[in-house]
């Protein structure tokens, strides 16, 4: 599973390089980011709730991703596992490692990701019991989990 990760990162790390591909306000960081989403996506968590099931991809990030993101959308595909904490591990220890590359100032996605993740983690671990997000309450700080 790792290789394939490695050869997707390859695949963008390399496309983004080129000044052309990038769009307004890009970072580097941003491509972790989405990778994060694209197999969030892929594992289709069943215990997440109605309003966190998938994770939009920006615009302007798979405008500018251009045919390489079919490539990579494929390799993702791959990727399989043989139950959903399985899944979580993996996401959790590739945002962890992700992370790992930046500095602080370029982790604002990357944390929100990990935030999500942190939180389904929690209800799969039966730490909380949440049927809804009070997405007001996350933009403050506050526990975004609703019972």
């Amino acid at each position: 599973m790792k290789e394939k990760i490695k050869k997707v990162l390859e695949i963008w790390h390399k496309h983004f390089s080129n000044e052309e591909h990038q769009y307004s306000e890009f970072e580097d960081s941003d491509i972790e980011y989405f990778v994060g989403c694209m197999l969030y996506n892929h594992f289709a968590f069943s215990k997440a709730l109605d309003t966190m099931k998938t994770m939009d991809l920006s615009y302007d990030f798979l405008q500018a991703c251009g045919e390489s993101y079919d490539e990579v959308a494929a390799l993702i595909k791959t990727i399989t596992f043989k139950n959903e904490q399985e899944k979580l591990d993996f996401l959790m220890e590739f945002i962890y490692e992700s992370r790992a590359k930046y500095n602080p100032s370029e982790l604002y996605l990357l944390n929100r990701l990990q935030n999500h993740i942190t939180t389904l983690q929690n209800i799969y671990k039966g730490v909380v019991e949440a049927k809804e997000v009070d997405f007001l309450k996350a933009q403050f700080g506050s526990n975004p989990l609703m019972k």
